[in-house]
């Protein structure tokens, strides 16, 4: 079980946690990913929680796109926190950004109707993915969405040799599960139902991947 003390940070290792945004900016198609995860969300005025907000830029976007839903942020890691606050800061936004242990979320049953989640689930091993999986399902209202945009089944060989790069950073041991498709598997068991894959958007490091599930 991943905890405070024991958890992967953005890119592997804690040293690289400041490189984390050139990082993405130069070896994905950033806006196009974060666009198509956001446009999932439908954002409505509603409350809406992103677990593991990184360095805030999913949450800086969706509140470009609207300003009608309550932007809540989770994450474990004090590191990428002050990185966030500091960006929300200087744009003067306020959006609650909040850690958590490692095992529950500090909000009550049922106060989300919403929440999604960005290249999180691929560096969580086995017990972590489910335990956040139910974690989410319990915040979640009756009927609430999730939206998960992250590492998936390799859509093709050259999709797979790719996705090797991200395996040596972030672990086979994490990494595993995600590539072989099995996501929507942890998702489904974790009591979710309409578990599907939405859609796939394919990189220079693999196939990135979108699931959406209701409780």
């Amino acid at each position: 079980m991943a905890d405070r003390k024991n958890f992967i940070p953005a890119l592997g290792y804690d040293w690289l946690t400041g490189f984390y945004d050139l990082t993405i900016r130069l070896t994905l198609p950033e806006r196009e990913i974060r666009t198509r995860l956001i446009d999932e969300l439908a954002l409505d005025s509603e409350r809406i929680l992103e677990f593991g907000f990184g360095t805030g830029q999913n949450l800086l976007l969706a509140r470009q796109k609207s300003d009608r839903c309550q932007l809540v942020g989770v994450d474990i890691d004090p590191k990428v926190k002050a990185i966030a606050a500091d960006k929300l800061r200087k744009v003067g936004l306020e959006i609650q950004l909040d850690l958590y242990d490692g095992k529950t979320f500090p909000y009550k049953t049922n106060s989300f109707d919403k929440v999604y989640s960005c290249l999180v689930f691929h560096q969580l091993d086995r017990e972590t993915k489910s335990n956040c999986l139910r974690e989410i399902f319990r915040v979640l209202k009756p009927n609430g969405k999730l939206v998960i945009g992250d590492w998936g089944k390799a859509k093709n060989q050259l999709m797979r040799v790719a996705f090797y790069t991200v395996q040596l950073l972030d672990g086979f041991e994490t990494t595993t599960d995600n590539v072989k498709g099995l996501l929507p598997d942890f998702i489904t068991v974790a009591g979710f139902r309409e578990v599907k894959e939405v859609d796939h958007i394919n990189t220079i490091l693999g196939s990135f991947c979108y699931y959406r599930a209701v409780k």
